[in-house]
């Protein structure tokens, strides 16, 4: 936790009172059990019992419910993995934990080694020996639990409350803030946050308008961390007013950005749409963008669809600029590249090509700077066209969004619910107006999602110029398709092809 400090200790000494305060709290905000207070029951126990701590286990941020054993900094004592000790000191039972099970088998560890264990809602060392200690002890672990489930009850209480009136209860998700008419008081509007919603955006278009391979959620999160976009967390922190601690970006929470129908504006309960009484999804804030663009993107997303192969497609993003872009004139192996040997085939030293001799290598630096010439030359005076994705007129999407919420009733209906005459009713209704909103749908005339191109008035040198970093650079080559063959000394050297991406390409017409 933040600006707590550890209070100071005394060296382990082998009196036989050494102990290890223990100090936990669930919540930074949770008063009744601050810091300070536990502090102060740990030292006044410690010291009834002429005992002294050498050591403090503070587990902020930590709820009772999880094991003794697993917690960041009590489990490594209880385990043995921080040194010799004589028991712990807690402000009370519940400090230790809150279900009866963890309490008793910490307890009970501390007992069979000859440990000592305090609290300061008991008088003296604990005495498991004793029977009416005992009982006590299991008294106080048993109104922890229970207190601690009344506290969870009333939790999902309020959050299932607050779903039913339309209302957020958890942290905005990443592109959205949360607006407050009154300070400290409920959300009451659910906003877009610019920038993050900019840089979300950017990237659901890139790689649904990629049509070569390379850019993917791997390349994109690695481009948000190297142009130094803020990560999800660091997002939250500045909302809450915190300094943002450079965390990176990772694939895994790029893609469930992308993935997750929080993007649609919509209210969410474990990954779905919270549904209000016609049976529709509640709308709680703008959209990032529409259900047809969160089909794409599913579809795009998709383990099958990553695993498509694509023809010098992918940006291979290492060290050399035409990192598996080369490949041998003789053999046609691919030519690694290394910093020492430079692009060199290795392939008859690996037993692949016996035949390929001499095997032709190139410094990376002289092959860089020809290919990038010949390149330029070829394609730099060419416009550069953005690829703009086209979700088409949404009927499919939509019909899909219906038939969705029509599956979910469904589903409902058969787990038993719409039984009285009243709800069944409206059951009925809801499911025959779907069922009209799809045949509706169907009926009109469907524009197919693609992808068009819009003139950028740059050129390819122009883009090439900006590309500062090696994988931008990279993702050009890939756009192109290019490939470099690389031939003895004595011969043609390099060789290079590529593709115009935009031959086969609509350019849009003049209205």
């Amino acid at each position: 936790m933040d600006n707590v400090e550890t209070p100071p200790t005394t060296p382990y000494d082998g009196c036989g009172r050494c102990l290890v305060g223990v100090r936990r709290l669930s919540r930074r905000n949770e008063a009744s059990q601050s810091p300070e207070k536990q502090l102060e029951q740990v030292l006044a126990v410690v010291e009834a019992n002429d005992a002294h701590v050498i050591a403090w286990a503070d587990d902020w941020e930590v709820s009772g419910a999880m094991d003794p054993l697993k917690r960041p900094q009590l489990g490594p004592w209880l385990t043995g993995k921080r040194g010799a000790y004589d028991g712990i000191a807690g402000a009370a039972v519940d400090r230790i934990g809150r279900n009866v099970r963890d309490v008793l088998n910490t307890a009970y560890t501390i007992h069979e080694r000859n440990q000592i264990l305090l609290t300061a809602d008991h008088d003296g060392i604990w005495d498991l020996n004793d029977p009416n200690q005992e009982t006590d002890l299991l008294v106080k672990a048993l109104g922890a639990q229970m207190e601690h489930r009344a506290i969870l009850k009333r939790s999902n209480d309020s959050k299932t409350s607050a779903r039913r009136r339309g209302r957020v209860s958890a942290k905005p998700a990443y592109g959205y803030e949360y607006f407050r008419a009154v300070p400290n008081g409920p959300v009451s509007e659910t906003r877009l946050r610019p920038g993050p919603a900019r840089e979300i955006r950017k990237v659901a278009r890139r790689i649904l308008a990629d049509q070569t391979g390379t850019i993917t959620s791997n390349f994109e999160f690695k481009r948000l961390n190297r142009e130094g976009a803020l990560s999800p967390s660091d997002e939250l922190a500045l909302i809450y007013g915190r300094d943002p601690k450079g965390t990176p970006w990772s694939e895994n929470s790029l893609r469930r950005i992308l993935l997750s129908k929080v993007a649609l504006g919509y209210l969410i309960h474990e990954g779905e749409p919270v549904l209000d009484e016609s049976g529709r999804p509640i709308k709680i804030a703008p959209e990032l963008w529409d259900y047809s663009t969160h089909l794409a993107l599913v579809e795009k997303l998709s383990p099958r669809a990553m695993k498509i192969v694509r023809p010098m497609g992918r940006a291979n993003q290492g060290k050399a600029l035409y990192a598996g872009r080369c490949f041998c004139g003789v053999c046609k192996y691919k030519v690694r590249a290394s910093s020492q040997a430079g692009y060199q085939c290795t392939a008859r030293h690996k037993g692949l090509a016996p035949n390929c001799k001499p095997s032709p290598s190139m410094k990376i630096s002289m092959l860089d700077e020809e290919i990038t010439a010949k390149f330029l030359a070829e394609y730099g005076h060419g416009q550069v066209m953005e690829k703009v994705y086209d979700p088409g007129t949404n009927y499919a999407a939509q019909i899909a969004e219906i038939e969705a919420s029509r599956a979910r009733l469904r589903q409902d209906r058969k787990n038993g619910m719409y039984e009285d005459a009243d709800d069944y009713q409206w059951f009925v209704t809801e499911y025959k107006r779907m069922g009209d909103e799809i045949k509706r749908l169907k009926q009109l005339p469907e524009r197919p999602a693609g992808v068009s191109l819009v003139p950028t008035g740059e050129t390819v040198a122009d883009q090439w110029k900006k590309a500062k970093s090696i994988p931008d650079r990279q993702e050009i080559l890939a756009e192109f398709g290019v490939r470099v063959e690389i031939f003895p000394r004595g011969t043609t050297r390099l060789v290079m092809t590529a593709v115009d991406p935009y031959a086969d390409m609509e350019l849009p017409k003049a209205v």
